[in-house]
């Protein structure tokens, strides 16, 4: 059994399905993500998890134990919120000590903990102060620590760093993710961050209005996306995604036809019927073939190391990327050649969504 299980977890408010029928299993000492869109069910997730919520149906098993209905104290669990939820009239050190003070731990044991917590958050110069006096890296920095000090046997995060600006997330996130290694704690980070969830995650559950639409490495969901919800999800910039029929073997596009995926089989189900052409901007290459497409340079991205250009081929638009110094060569308005990288296109159900490879 998974360290930690949600079996389908069921949890309503009025009408509204929050949770639906969750499946969801994290193990020991790994960092999960559980990653969706906004209203995807993660923050009611968590605080089924954490014992916030009782759940209509489902069961939450931790470390071999039922917890559905376990009271919170006794779950071995800490939450940090998106929104911190730091007591503003105490200072760093009283907000690291209140929890320790609720469970009656020790002066000593609170004292060295408080130590060696705040060193390793780097806060140790912010005992004696407030949080409305501290960095918005520096209060999130305490929320952690106000958890990480209960030494909790699982940590629970939702969206901590959405309140952070760009450069102190990047490197809030490389924070946490050492001190996870470091401590050989399990946590759920729950975000709508892609670029969080693919960096921290040794595996990442995809939620959409509560149910689970796929697991798994960042590699997996990015190589094969079982779904097109996954497809446009995982990837930056987001997979193209183009109309297309299967006809004799071929790939009928707007503009022309491609060869099918020789690395994958078309389910049979789906030949004749309505699908999306799935590659991704880095899998549309500059051609000097004259049998290739023609396309029209009608935007460039630059974002430093790397240019987007957004083109068209007749009347379909599409995103590739270039590294900089090879972007430079080419202007808006500009025709090109481009082809694809066939080997890694993908194919989806227009109706359902489904990838149409077995």
């Amino acid at each position: 059994m998974a360290y930690l299980e949600l079996k389908n977890i069921t949890k309503k408010y009025d009408d509204l399905v929050a949770v639906d029928q969750l499946n969801f299993s994290v193990e020991k000492n790994e960092f999960a993500v559980l990653f969706g869109s906004s209203a995807a069910g993660k923050t009611t997730t968590l605080r089924c998890i954490a014992g916030l919520e009782k759940t209509e149906n489902g069961e939450v098993w931790f470390n071999q134990n039922n917890f559905t209905d376990a009271p919170i104290q006794g779950r071995e669990m800490a939450m940090v919120f998106q929104t911190f939820a730091l007591y503003p009239h105490l200072t760093t050190h009283d907000n690291l000590a209140y929890p320790l003070i609720k469970k009656k731990i020790d002066k000593n044991e609170i004292a060295k903990r408080i130590s060696e917590t705040a060193e390793m958050l780097r806060i140790s110069h912010a005992l004696n102060r407030k949080p409305d006096t501290l960095s918005g890296g520096e209060q999130q920095r305490l929320a952690i620590g106000r958890a990480l000090i209960q030494q909790p046997k699982l940590l629970l995060l939702d969206e901590p760093l959405a309140n952070l600006d760009a450069k102190l997330r990047h490197d809030t996130r490389a924070e946490l993710k050492r001190l996870q290694r470091d401590l050989n704690m399990t946590m759920v980070y729950a975000t709508p961050d892609q670029l969080e969830a693919l960096t921290m995650g040794d595996n990442i559950t995809i939620i959409k209005d509560g149910k689970l639409i796929q697991k798994g490495t960042p590699d997996e969901l990015y190589l094969n996306p079982k779904n097109l919800y996954v497809g446009k999800m995982i990837g930056s910039p987001e997979m193209n995604l183009i109309n297309a029929k299967i006809v004799n073997n071929q790939i009928e596009l707007p503009f022309g036809n491609v060869s099918t995926n020789k690395n994958k089989k078309i389910n049979s189900d789906f030949i004749s019927t309505d699908l999306m052409f799935g590659i991704r901007p880095n899998d549309i290459h500059i051609s000097s073939n004259a049998d290739n497409y023609e396309a029209k340079i009608f935007l460039k991205e630059p974002l430093g190391d790397v240019t987007i250009l957004d083109l068209t081929i007749k009347d379909t638009k599409l995103k590739m990327i270039l590294p900089e110094e090879d972007a430079i060569k080419y202007e808006t308005g500009q025709n090109i050649k481009v082809n694809f990288n066939i080997d890694n296109s993908y194919l989806f159900s227009n109706e359902t969504g489904v990838s149409a490879f077995n």
